[in-house]
């Protein structure tokens, strides 16, 4: 698979979780730390990541269909990546074991495979080469 085929599947990962955490936050945050995703403070939360995630997989998707640079939002998911991981070390044993090692494993990968697409990616793609039908709908095509 190219680089730029797998930054868009990696892209439109990202905005499938932030669309399940805007839409879903009780059910999508529970998947990631446990029945405390229920109240409604942590759904605030919840639907703040998934708004993030969304916006970097949308730019990216973008930067890809235009032929713009791409390593930036593609780093930008990598720090957010970096941090989701961080905070579930930090939470311990206050998130359960098996929904800690998914959060962390998701996340490390997703880190791991958007620094490796930053420097495969670090030229623009040449504008045309990616059709993304997510960047027309918001006037960017």
């Amino acid at each position: 698979m190219e680089p730029r085929d797998l930054a868009l599947a990696h892209a439109r990962g990202r905005m499938l979780v932030g669309v399940a955490f805007v839409l879903a936050p009780g059910l999508a945050g529970r998947l990631w730390i446990g029945g405390d995703a229920a109240r409604r403070p942590v759904k605030v939360l919840a639907r703040a990541f998934g708004v993030r995630d969304f916006a970097l997989g949308l730019g990216v998707v973008i930067a890809l269909d235009r032929g713009a640079p791409v390593r930036g939002w593609l780093e930008g998911g990598v720090l957010s990546d970096a941090v989701d991981v961080c905070a579930a070390l930090l939470a311990g044993d206050s998130i359960p074991a098996n929904l800690r090692r998914g959060a962390l494993a998701l996340g490390a990968s997703s880190a791991l495979l958007g620094a490796g697409l930053s420097r495969a990616l670090d030229q623009p793609v040449p504008a045309g080469e990616v059709h993304a039908p997510e960047a027309a709908l918001t006037g960017h095509h």
